[in-house]
């Protein structure tokens, strides 16, 4: 029997062997690629996170104490912003152009898709219900996109302007 091609064979799975461990080791080291899907969810959470003012507004003072008693300080949680309540037609007509909204923004991050329709909902959404917390979502839906995209879609600083919210 021929030995010789006993011996490729063997060389050849060797060298398949150390190509195989040497990419195993060194697969772990790295951080797992982010997905879409990740992106989106990182969307949602950022979008979606409750509203809260920049600084918060100043504190009004305490009311005067009588003398002999002492002042007991009590933790003041951080004021929340306050939106107007939409109607209940309204309410649910908003939920769902924000719905859209939502999933247009997941479209726009595909390859060869846009926002056109996500930018076109947020602002009917703020042209409707300016003082609702949906014309707050849509406004910063407008000020996550890039920038290249709200020259293109010529957003207007008015129409990313949270005031003291973020």
């Amino acid at each position: 029997m021929d030995t010789f091609w006993l011996k490729i064979v063997g060389f050849a799975i060797l060298v398949v062997g150390v190509i195989v461990l040497i990419g195993f080791l060194t697969s772990g080291t790295k951080e797992p690629e982010k997905t879409i899907y990740d992106q989106w969810e990182e969307d949602d959470k950022k979008l979606m996170a409750e509203p809260q003012f920049k600084e918060p507004p100043a504190p009004q003072p305490a009311p005067a104490q009588p003398s002999g008693q002492t002042a007991t300080a009590q933790p003041v949680e951080p004021p929340m912003p306050q939106f107007e309540e939409l109607e209940l037609e309204d309410e649910i007509e908003a939920q769902k152009l924000w719905i859209w909204v939502e999933n247009q923004r997941k479209m726009g991050r595909l390859p060869v898709m846009g926002y056109g329709q996500m930018v076109k909902s947020c602002r009917d959404i703020i042209r409707r219900w300016p003082e609702s917390k949906y014309a707050f979502f849509a406004k910063r839906a407008l000020a996550d996109l890039p920038e290249r995209y709200r020259e293109m879609y010529k957003i207007t600083k008015e129409e990313i302007d949270l005031g003291n919210l973020k």
